[in-house]
């Protein structure tokens, strides 16, 4: 999951190098933490947060395959 939100991230911003995702397991859920430039912060939220909203789209889905819940902290 980790490797798709990363993938998904590259993809959307101008600074690729700079992007990180770290992982945090817990008991029921994972916490997905994508770090960007702050100049791409706003191209990995989107216009009222549609981008950010659909990425979770495709983590909740991935995640009802594996029964796990997953959630996506976008951080500068």
């Amino acid at each position: 999951m980790k490797d798709l939100i990363e993938i998904i991230g590259k993809a959307l911003v101008d600074y690729p190098d700079q992007v990180e995702v770290k992982e945090v397991e817990g008991e029921a859920t994972t916490v997905l933490e994508l770090r960007v430039a702050q100049a791409d912060l706003g191209k990995v939220i989107g216009k009222q947060g549609r981008t950010a909203r659909a990425i979770r789209t495709i983590l909740g889905a991935s995640g009802m395959k594996l029964k796990k819940r997953f959630v996506l902290e976008i951080l500068e």
